[in-house]
């Protein structure tokens, strides 16, 4: 066998002799240039998976991904940093962070995905602004973040494009869990994106990924020991993903909660968003978040980056004017208080209402979602629904009411826990 066929590698990966550099070399060489073939790539993935990667290897594989493309170099006049979210339902804080650390001196070049799984994508909701754009080009990129302070944009073809392809292939092969290929993906965009600092947000709970504290603690140990061993100063939060961040859940319907957020209404997508973006100045040696936000500064921030790549000048004024409405709109009734609730299902309605994808290409309805959902100890009866389904018919508003009661749990329950659940620093 020839020393670019990738069939060895992926059986030592299987066989649990792990992954050196050069085989993560040519693992990621062949992602990219394709000599890698869908069927390799599904069986790297799922090697990975089962065998695990090893320390090494998933330090192999992280920076192997990361020199598949450009890796870009910042001269700005302050700290490049940025957060990432493992994914969750109603989770919108990048579009509140990036503005408000933007606000406060930092620079954000936040390269973010699309929805993977139960979860939603940051790129798919901004999607949701008539106009708005979220493939630049390396240049518009750099003006755009110099200009506003921040930009939430798509990986372009020549960023990691090693990740793009195995971040499709993850979710076809269903092997999204695999914590080696999760660390892998999230910081070779973050570390070619040319970082001083990362603040990662890993979830747990029902609606994560990874549901125990235990698994959670260990993929944040990961993320960070590899970020900060490749030179970007790192750290993460355990939170809590047992209910929906926000209220709502749909590309367009958490939009407009993020624009709340930003025009000053508060709650859990609030609180965490203020949190998140303290620690990401704290990196930066920065300080200034709650007042940003407070004055509208951060506001002003996402406005500005809106109209940058290519939004309304109004959206924040009249969101209402440009995000679209589903056509039907139906209560979620139900009596009792709420208990606990399966939040992984809340995600799999949006995706069968049209909110997500079942595969990679699938065209999304932005329109879609469940809005006003009730959080755990709080009361449903007959003048307070768990919340709204918005759907693009009546037969699929339906089916979603059937499914949200179920993923409901009515009765006593313990409260739920804190916001922020632990935090993980370098040792």
């Amino acid at each position: 066998m020839s020393q670019s066929d990738p069939r060895p590698v992926i059986a030592g990966v299987r066989d649990g002799r792990g992954l050196d550099d050069h085989g993560a070399a040519l693992i990621a060489r062949g992602l990219a240039d394709g000599s890698v073939s869908d069927a390799q790539a599904g069986a790297f993935a799922m090697a990975a998976l089962l065998a695990g990667l090893g320390e090494g290897g998933r330090v192999a594989l992280t920076r192997a991904m990361r020199d598949s493309g450009r890796v870009l170099r910042w001269d700005l006049p302050g700290p490049v940093v940025d957060k990432h979210s493992t994914g969750g339902i109603g989770d919108t804080v990048s579009l509140i962070l990036a503005p408000i650390v933007a606000a406060c001196g930092a620079y954000v070049p936040m390269i973010s995905g699309r929805g993977l799984g139960h979860t939603g994508g940051t790129l798919d909701k901004l999607e949701a602004i008539p106009g708005f754009r979220t493939q630049l080009s390396e240049d518009e990129f750099r003006r755009t973040v110099a200009a506003t302070g921040c930009a939430i944009v798509a990986a372009g073809r020549d960023l990691a494009p090693a990740d793009a392809r195995l971040y499709a292939i993850r979710d076809e092969t269903a092997t999204v869990g695999s914590i080696d290929l999760i660390t892998a993906s999230i910081l070779s965009k973050k570390l070619a994106a040319g970082l001083d600092g990362l603040v990662l947000d890993v979830k747990q709970g029902s609606g994560a990924f990874l549901r125990s504290p235990e698994a959670a603690l260990e993929l944040a140990r990961a993320l960070v020991e590899t970020a900060n061993g490749a030179g970007c100063r790192t750290m993460a939060y355990i939170t809590d993903m047992d209910q929906p961040l926000a209220r709502a859940a749909g590309n367009a319907l958490e939009l407009r909660e993020a624009i709340a957020v930003l025009k000053g209404a508060r709650g859990a997508l609030a609180e965490l968003s203020l949190d998140l973006s303290v620690a990401c100045l704290a990196m930066a040696d920065l300080e200034g978040a709650g007042q940003a936000l407070a004055t509208g500064h951060a506001a002003e921030r996402f406005a500005r980056m809106v109209v940058a790549q290519g939004g309304p000048a109004d959206l924040l004024e009249r969101p209402e004017a440009h995000l679209p409405d589903a056509p039907v709109i139906l209560p979620i009734p139900a009596r009792g208080r709420v208990a606990a609730i399966d939040t992984q299902a809340l995600g799999h309605v949006v995706v069968a209402l049209g909110g997500g994808r079942l595969h990679a290409g699938d065209r999304i309805d932005p329109r879609v979602g469940l809005a006003d959902l009730l959080r755990i100890g709080e009361e449903a009866g007959p003048d307070r629904p768990l919340g709204f389904v918005h759907a693009a018919t009546m037969s699929a508003a339906e089916a979603a009411i059937a499914s949200v009661q179920s993923a409901y749990l009515m009765g006593d329950g313990p409260a739920p826990g804190p916001l922020i659940r632990c935090e993980v620093s370098p040792e």
